[in-house]
């Protein structure tokens, strides 16, 4: 074979196995997009596609039969195998990590349905913003609540380390800092300080994470994600929103 026939032999082969690529290529996209679609179709948990309200609804409604003590029965076995390959939660909840406050149990949910991030005094750090971003960006949760406590530990800490102007040990000026602000906001105001400093933090929080850009304000602008506040009741159970 002549040179130049050698070099056109070449180039011919190039142009297939590029053409090749190519389309193994796009079919590849082509099925992953169906695979995609297909999946979107059909989560693990159709009864939690809700719409912010009607999440919101149905947290509420769980936690009322929690209070009465009439909570349903939940089938972890089957729950176990629906979630294996991915999730749906309904709601996503920044709570407080206080033993005595469980979301799961509070608004009666089984595996699957809430997207739980907990810290001491349910405060929204950078991590927990990241968190939740995934919740509503990639699992496309609906609703976030920031739940709060009567006799938060953490809020009283901060409100007695600021009072006596005393650093706490180790970690823990990391949850004065978070909680500070709200301490300070109320420190005029009338009546129990640990009671509005615990409603103030709720609320700040929400507000924070309603403005939380690029992912949640914008969800919020949409119409696609509510962000509420409440506080958990020791005595009896019962969530009071208050934002």
């Amino acid at each position: 074979m002549c040179e130049i026939c050698r070099q056109d032999a070449l180039r011919r082969s190039a142009i297939t196995r590029r053409g090749f690529l190519l389309a193994a290529s796009a079919t590849g996209l082509s099925l992953a997009s169906r695979t995609h679609a297909k999946e979107a179709k059909a989560p693990p948990k159709p009864q939690n596609v809700l719409s912010p309200d009607a999440s919101l609804k149905r947290l509420m409604a769980g936690n009322e039969r929690y209070v009465d003590g009439v909570a349903q029965r939940h089938d972890f076995r089957h729950e176990r195998e629906a979630l294996v390959g991915g999730q749906n939660p309904y709601a996503a909840i920044l709570s407080c990590a206080d033993s005595r406050i469980a979301p799961e149990y509070a608004f009666d949910s089984g595996r699957g349905d809430l997207f739980v991030c907990r810290v001491a005094g349910n405060f929204a750090t950078d991590e927990t913003v990241a968190s939740l971003e995934y919740a509503v960006a990639v699992l496309n949760v609906p609703l976030i609540l920031v739940l709060g406590h009567d006799a938060c530990g953490a809020v009283d800490a901060t409100i007695k380390s600021l009072k006596d102007d005393k650093p706490l040990p180790g970690h823990l000026p990391l949850l004065v800092a978070g909680l500070s602000p709200a301490v300070k906001a109320v420190a005029q105001q009338p009546g129990n300080q640990l009671d509005n400093a615990i409603c103030q933090n709720v609320i700040d929080n929400v507000i924070k994470l309603k403005s939380a850009a690029p992912i949640l304000n914008a969800a919020v602008d949409q119409n696609k994600l509510r962000v509420v506040g409440g506080i958990y009741r020791l005595n009896d159970g019962n969530v009071d929103m208050v934002v």
